[in-house]
């Protein structure tokens, strides 16, 4: 039995949703590993981010999206609007989890509210999912031809770098 970790860092651009192919960072992972069969779990621990599995899409828009970033993010602006002042859209983050936040004192919850009306995020994250479990057959990620592996971060309030974990478990 063989178990490998591994932590990526992945910045976020802070002004819009960012997407992060790391289809090749994956493989990579896999390959320094030497391994040839089992399963491969991707995943954020960030409650705004997510892990998809999707087509890779060649054209970009110009702000670098692929077409189907694009796309989904139109679709989304229309389901989930963007929280952009207090008690517009969404009741979170509601006074008492403001006060906890506001309380942290961490690097990812800075003191400035402004920054915490991100409910669109954390809704958007919820539909997607935080992982995804790929599946590794003969030292080959099973993802086809065109599929991609993207870590998203849905939270566009402010620049921040993301934990995507990855973990191997096989032989």
């Amino acid at each position: 039995m063989k178990i490998a970790e591994k932590e990526l860092i992945l910045r976020s651009n802070g002004r819009r949703v960012t997407y992060h192919n790391i289809t090749e960072e994956i493989k990579k992972f896999l390959d320094e590993n030497g391994v040839k069969n089992g399963i491969c779990t991707v995943q954020s621990q960030h409650t705004t981010c997510s892990v998809i599995f999707e087509e890779f899409v060649h054209d970009l828009d110009y702000n670098g999206d692929e077409f189907l970033q694009a796309d989904l993010n139109h679709v989304l602006d229309r389901i989930v609007p963007r929280e952009l002042s207090e008690n517009m859209n969404y009741r979170y983050p509601g006074q008492k989890h403001l006060d906890f936040l506001l309380s942290l004192n961490h690097k990812d919850h800075p003191s400035d509210s402004a920054v915490l009306l991100n409910g669109d995020a954390h809704i958007r994250a919820s539909i997607f999912g935080a992982s995804e479990t790929l599946v590794v057959k003969e030292e080959k990620l099973m993802t086809g031809v065109v599929g991609s592996v993207y870590f998203i971060d849905f939270d566009q309030n402010r620049v921040r770098d993301r934990i995507c974990h990855l973990h191997f478990i096989g032989e």
